[in-house]
């Protein structure tokens, strides 16, 4: 275990600027799987529940910004006349607004193009929507997804509903938000660089990247030189991560990966847990943080397991490599946009930090058939560092979770760029490996907010950190923004 400061991480935390949609209406506190059972069962309505789910954001989202598009009135009709099917049937839900969602817009953050009507799901959209939901709008993002924050250069940002001084994180922000205030208890995300668990970490909720090709990829993860998106939820509860992906596999199951089934409680094995406490960045880990994971390394020894400090699985390279192949696709959607988007795309219209990106890549473009071959090497490296661990302990983020305005996309890309170097650092690896990667809210910030910890596994292992996930939210019940 790491030597570093072991002082409690239950310390008082602010309560003031929090919000939530908590009450005692057909939602409750339900999760996802309670409210798909009770419907079910006929003791709710999913007329009842979409009513709720409603009311609950339109009394939040003035303050949140969580929402890009709502179809309100259109998820009410389809609830008194859809007979609920599927895992999670009448359970609203909210589609990340970088996903195809037939008659929807898509705006995926970005005001350089006119949002365009999809004429058709996307094929993991297909695949989510097959669970039953009802989908109450589209959830808000930063431009393409590229900042770790969901700001914007003008429009107001997405708070977290725990402190709204703060970042919801980025880029599945606005899901992150609205299932931390209760407006929903799962919300579609998807992760690019970390986009599913910076969020979760951020708002305190579940957030699982699944191994690469678990599910159907939409069209633009498909079209990448190097595929890093892997889609996912947040979630409130570890049962309703494990619901939904049992659920993408009675839609479509990958026969090159390992079935991961109804996951429904910790695992009876002793696992080799390796610990990772600070970044390749160089830049320690922040005190609070450290903290937590310290904490969680105890934890899980105490179920029997042994947590072993390991090497970085990575070189230093990675960070830079990484970097580079995140410019090239802010480049290629720059060069190419009047084709892929729209068009009316204006190059112009991005906001500066993707502009920054796209110049950082013009400036080194001839390094991008090397960065693209190491990266490419990833998976197998990461699958060689490995093999020694059943899984691998770390934070998800170098420090506790900002006030809005430190990662604002207008500030000078210099700046914001070295901040979100020291701030996302532990997430990226497992986009660029493929690998399995999951968030848990494990502790607080004396600002109110959550901190993070991430455990990773080796490829199609999601069951592993789903178990591990069990034990850990079964011995240290996540925090209630209601109550806590």
């Amino acid at each position: 275990m790491s030597a570093s400061a072991k002082k409690s991480v239950d310390v008082p935390v602010q309560k003031e600027n929090r919000v939530h949609a908590f009450g005692g209406d057909a939602l409750g506190a339900h999760d996802a799987v309670a409210l798909s059972d009770l419907i079910r069962r006929g003791e709710l309505t999913v007329a009842e529940v979409t009513d709720a789910a409603i009311e609950r954001a339109k009394l939040v989202n003035g303050r949140l910004n969580a929402i890009e598009f709502e179809i309100f009135a259109r998820a009410a009709d389809l609830s008194r006349t859809r007979k609920p099917t599927g895992i999670f049937g009448g359970v609203p839900t909210f589609v990340k607004d970088n996903a195809d969602m037939q008659g929807l817009p898509t705006r995926s953050g970005t005001r350089s193009a006119k949002p365009r009507v999809a004429e058709k799901d996307g094929p993991f959209t297909a695949q989510y929507l097959a669970q039953g939901f009802t989908v109450l709008g589209k959830s808000s993002l930063p431009e393409f997804g590229f900042n770790a924050s969901t700001e914007f250069e003008e429009d107001h940002p997405t708070r977290n509903p725990w402190n709204t001084d703060y970042s919801a994180g980025g880029s599945s922000g606005g899901s992150a938000a609205l299932v931390a205030a209760g407006v929903v208890p799962i919300a579609h995300a998807n992760d690019g660089g970390g986009s599913i668990r910076v969020p979760a970490a951020c708002c305190g909720l579940v957030g699982l990247k699944p191994t690469r090709n678990r599910h159907l990829n939409n069209q633009s993860a498909s079209s990448m030189p190097l595929n890093i998106v892997s889609e996912g939820v947040v979630t409130r509860s570890v049962r309703d991560t494990a619901a939904f992906m049992a659920g993408l596999e009675i839609y479509y199951r990958n026969p090159k990966l390992p079935e991961i089934g109804r996951v429904e409680g910790p695992g009876k094995k002793k696992l080799r847990i390796g610990l990772i406490i600070d970044s390749i960045t160089g830049t320690p880990t922040c005190d609070e943080t450290r903290a937590v994971v310290d904490e969680t390394a105890r934890l899980l020894e105490s179920f029997g397991h042994t947590i072993i400090p390991m090497p970085l699985p990575v070189t230093k390279t990675f960070l830079e490599d990484f970097t580079l192949y995140w410019a090239m696709l802010a480049y290629l959607l720059a060069t190419f946009g009047r084709f892929v988007i729209g068009s009316d795309f204006d190059a112009g219209k991005l906001d500066p930090f993707s502009r920054g990106l796209v110049d950082y890549f013009r400036k080194r473009m001839i390094k991008a058939p090397l960065m693209l071959y190491r990266l490419n090497q990833t998976e197998r490296l990461y699958g060689e560092a490995s093999k020694p661990y059943d899984a691998v302990l770390s934070p998800v983020l170098g420090h506790v979770v900002p006030k809005l305005g430190h990662l604002k996309p207008d500030m000078p890309y210099e700046q914001l760029y070295e901040r979100l170097m020291r701030y996302v650092a532990f997430t990226p690896l497992n986009n660029a490996a493929g690998s399995p990667a999951i968030s848990l809210p494990m502790g607080a910030a004396e600002s109110g907010v959550p901190i993070g910890i991430q455990l990773q596994a080796p490829h199609g292992q999601e069951r592993t950190l789903l178990e591990l996930a069990y034990a850990l939210e079964a011995a240290k019940p996540w925090r209630k923004i209601e109550r806590d």
